[in-house]
């Protein structure tokens, strides 16, 4: 017999204040320059929380921060073989006519034969606008097709308020538009599902274009310990764009940057804010990867509850100088029906910290729990009916 899902809530545990004060107290005054830009985003991946948040739901224009969905959705190919980074595409001379040249460029010629490693280099590294279509048009057989696959990946991620129109960014009447938290969903997939293309590909200072090197316009890798990306955006209609990333001792912090009025006014921004989030916050380590953080009631599985298991070790950021108290508690809709495959998503963990909004981290099955039999099923009906 089926019974209606409830929200479940439980509180895992309370931690004790670190430090004589009751009441917390707010982190370290933001850097100055953070003013200069008008939409502003920073959360630690590793505990969820958003550190500060400036118009984060409010959409702009992404300019090439958009070639970042393109690195995704070739990451997911070339990880599902899909893709082969030695796999030669050849330049089509209608695409070399309109794209070579135009923006940031690897001023590919018709008839050139470029492998994916290469095309993806000149996206990640250069910025490369041809470099995008190329690789658009040869893994998918048009622009319009890669585009939808981008969408269609956004959609999944819960990336509701962006749509894509274009590979590479380049001005569309306004078709392509992001907010701050969508491209922090899409920074995670890219950071947390693909680790080692991201460690390839992402954060490059410089690549050899046709024996020219080009340098990256990233303005925090090589120059912030622990920086390692993502990209940078520019066009007249969206100012000045940045997508970046760094981590220290386990923790990542992910930041957005739109509407800076120039370059220079977004590098120390970047800089300010990433350092600001690294030196103002202290943070907690709460569990090992793989930990065990509870358990969630099962209807008609062969268990009557699944363990759940934490994907990757889990902090808090505690503001400096606060009381230090973390509460933390677990979030499900359930009895969670059976069957369920080890590693599916059946909760969250919610961590709250005193003068910071309240996150929320996928937890996952544990283990299997296979379907019960009918007559199990029959007695478990029976005991919800009577019990």
């Amino acid at each position: 017999m089926s019974r209606k899902p409830a929200l479940f809530l439980a509180l895992l545990a309370i931690a004790a204040p670190s430090r004589a004060a009751e009441n917390a107290v707010p982190a370290a005054a933001l850097p100055p320059t953070a003013a200069q830009a008008p939409i502003t985003l920073l959360q630690d991946l590793s505990s969820g929380q958003v550190l500060f948040a400036r118009e984060a739901d409010r959409r702009f224009l992404p300019a090439s921060i958009t070639k970042v969905m393109t690195a995704l959705v070739a990451f997911e190919m070339l990880e599902d073989g899909r893709l082969a980074a030695r796999q030669n595409y050849t330049v089509k001379p209608a695409i070399a006519r309109e794209w070579s040249g135009k923006g940031t460029s690897m001023f590919v010629k018709g008839g050139d034969q470029l492998s994916v490693e290469q095309l993806l280099r000149g996206i990640t590294t250069v910025s490369a606008n041809d470099a995008c279509v190329v690789l658009a048009d040869g893994a998918s057989g048009s622009v319009a097709n890669w585009v939808a696959l981008m969408n269609r990946r956004a959609r999944a991620l819960g990336m509701a308020d962006s749509h894509f129109g274009t590979p590479n960014g380049w001005p569309d009447e306004g078709r392509t538009y992001v907010t701050g938290r969508d491209l922090v969903r899409l920074a995670q997939a890219l950071i947390d599902g693909h680790p080692a293309y991201y460690r390839d590909y992402i954060g490059k200072r410089s690549f050899s274009v046709n024996g020219v090197e080009r340098r990256n316009h990233d303005p925090i890798s090589g120059v912030v310990e622990g920086a390692d990306g993502i990209k940078t955006g520019h066009t007249r209609e969206a100012g000045y764009t940045f997508l970046g990333s760094a981590q220290r001792d386990g923790r990542r912090l992910v930041m957005v940057i739109a509407g800076a009025p120039s370059e220079a006014v977004r590098a120390q921004v970047s800089r300010d804010l990433i350092e600001w989030g690294f030196t103002a916050f202290e943070s907690r380590p709460l569990f090992a990867a793989n930990a065990i953080v509870g358990q969630a009631s099962v209807q008609d599985g062969a268990h009557g509850s699944v363990p759940l298991r934490t994907p990757r070790a889990i902090f808090a950021s505690v503001p400096k100088g606060s009381s230090g108290t973390i509460r933390l508690a677990l979030h499900y809709k359930g009895p969670v029906k059976a069957p369920i495959a080890a590693g599916d998503k059946v909760a969250e963990l919610e961590i709250r910290v005193d003068g910071l909004p309240p996150s929320r981290l996928p937890l996952l099955a544990a283990r299997g729990v296979a379907q019960a039999g009918p007559l199990v099923r029959i007695w478990n009906g029976l005991k919800g009916l009577f019990g």
